[in-house]
């Protein structure tokens, strides 16, 4: 079976978008060592300075690994697993079948319930509505090929 692969994002960024977060943060980082570089050598070193530097390198640091697309939260759905994720920063998450117990499938959330007692809630959010459904849809036959059970749930306000 092929993977079905879905983004998380609120939008898409194309190739001029990530060239210039590289760019940028690519600046934040020579900005930072240039400071880093000048304190050093001009003998007067102030804490708050420091901050700013760790600060920019962060920061320069997020933009290039954002430019690189390693920072795109998806779901991706495989005959036998689902590739979860979630943070921008954490890595992701390989989630076998055979090691579920149950999904909860709510208007705008899953919960995933799995043998050793963990849990994990994926929030939709409201941006997107046909993505959303095209993710409860494939959520719904990965369960049902995998012979999973399913509560799909409804919340009142």
């Amino acid at each position: 079976m092929e993977n079905k692969y879905f983004s998380l994002e609120i939008r898409d960024d194309n190739r001029l978008t990530k060239i210039l977060w590289i760019i940028f943060g690519l600046m934040c980082c020579g900005i930072a060592l240039f400071w880093m570089i000048y304190n050093l050598r001009s003998g007067k070193v102030i804490e708050k300075q420091w901050i700013t530097i760790i600060f920019l390198l962060g920061f320069g640091a997020f933009q290039i690994y954002s430019g690189f697309g390693l920072a795109t939260k998806f779901i991706e759905f495989n005959s036998t697993y689902i590739r979860l994720k979630k943070n921008s920063i954490l890595p992701a998450a390989d989630l076998p079948s055979e090691l579920f117990e149950k999904i909860e499938l709510y208007p705008l959330k899953v919960q995933f319930f799995f043998i050793n007692g963990k849990k994990i809630l994926l929030r939709f959010g409201i941006s997107d509505p046909d993505k959303i459904e095209l993710i409860k849809a494939e959520i719904v036959r990965f369960s049902e090929s995998n012979n999973l059970i399913l509560d799909i749930k409804t919340e009142d306000i």
